[in-house]
């Protein structure tokens, strides 16, 4: 069985013992893109959908994939401020469809994809859509983790600095090729490492526009998705991921910001973003700002040589994931240009 399909007599069978009112056949039907975890919309008999997200079965890199932890976050984070998807159950038993995964509630709505918003209907909408990002990302901030019970979600303290390794880790267990920059930028990370602040939040670990769903008609959140990298961490971590992507250029495989006028398309700039955060968070400055967006590209250069190499041993879940190679060393390139 491969990551693009399912076997979903089995799968029917297991649901309809674990979900209450469930019933089979099912059918399976993946979403386009994502090159992690796979996730499919699931046709229960009497039309009701739901979202299964899986591992990728095979050989995978110590860590990854980790639907257990995405399920225990979104879980415990239902009825709190954070817009997520109601949670159905997870399943631990491999026979089932071949690797863990977890089925949670489908929600209408609309997936952003190009930050320009050319769905947008004026300068207001799109402005809207930006405070409403802004405004989820701080209230996940905002989350009182010890409530929640996710207390023991992450190790406190020192985030960056155990990020950093598991990420340098994560790219030595990927790599394929040499790429200078890369090595320029783990040894620059290094030596500039901020001092810990003692700051813990819960952390979402992508948060980007794509990662979020938004009302069919409103500029409003109604779920944000993808937990698969969320921990207990410095909340820096999760602005400077979002400001990181906006950086880069229009014509890359991720689309960006970059030579965009915002104040034409009433996007708020860097400066505004930080500042309506920083007033919702309680926090009056950020020190340190560059090292944070050039950890930011590192890591995300990190993700993508971990796909390159899942497409050459035949786990990625996207069949263009061997096309990302090339955008490794651009964003290591691109980071080069920000250090001192």
């Amino acid at each position: 069985m491969t990551t693009q399909t399912l076997d979903t007599q089995s799968l029917g069978a297991y649901l309809s013992r674990h979900i209450p009112g469930f019933r089979g056949p099912l059918t399976a039907e993946k979403f386009a893109g994502g090159q992690s975890n796979p996730t499919f919309k699931l046709t229960a008999a009497d039309g009701q959908h739901y979202v299964l997200r899986r591992k990728p079965p095979g050989e995978l890199l110590k860590s990854a994939h980790a639907v257990d932890r995405e399920f225990r976050v979104i879980s415990a984070l239902h009825g709190t401020d954070v817009p997520v998807p109601k949670t159905h159950v997870l399943c631990e038993d491999n026979d089932v469809i071949g690797s863990m995964f977890y089925v949670m509630e489908y929600k209408e709505g609309r997936i952003l994809w190009d930050p320009l918003l050319p769905e947008a209907a004026d300068n207001a909408e799109r402005s809207a859509i930006y405070d409403a990002m802004n405004q989820t990302m701080a209230a996940l901030h905002n989350v009182d983790v010890n409530a929640v019970g996710l207390s023991d979600f992450g190790r406190p303290g020192n985030y960056f600095e155990r990020q950093l390794d598991r990420w340098s880790k994560q790219y030595r267990a990927s790599e394929t090729r040499h790429i200078a920059a890369m090595e320029s930028l783990m040894t620059w990370l290094a030596a500039r490492m901020p001092e810990d602040d003692g700051t813990v939040s819960l952390v979402h670990g992508d948060y980007r526009l794509d990662n979020m769903m938004f009302h069919p008609t409103e500029p409003r959140v109604i779920a944000l998705l993808d937990w698969e990298l969320s921990t207990l961490g410095h909340p820096l971590a999760d602005l400077a991921n979002q400001c990181m992507a906006w950086m880069l250029p229009r014509d890359g495989r991720i689309k960006g910001l970059g030579g965009v006028d915002r104040a034409a398309l009433g996007i708020p700039t860097d400066a505004e973003y930080i500042a309506r955060y920083c007033e919702r968070t309680g926090r009056d400055n950020i020190d340190n700002w560059n090292f944070y967006l050039v950890f930011s590209l590192f890591r995300l250069a990190a993700i993508l040589q971990g796909i390159v190499k899942r497409a050459q041993i035949g786990t990625a879940s996207s069949s263009e994931a061997d096309a990302q190679g090339d955008a490794v060393g651009q964003l290591a390139d691109q980071a080069i240009l920000l250090i001192d």
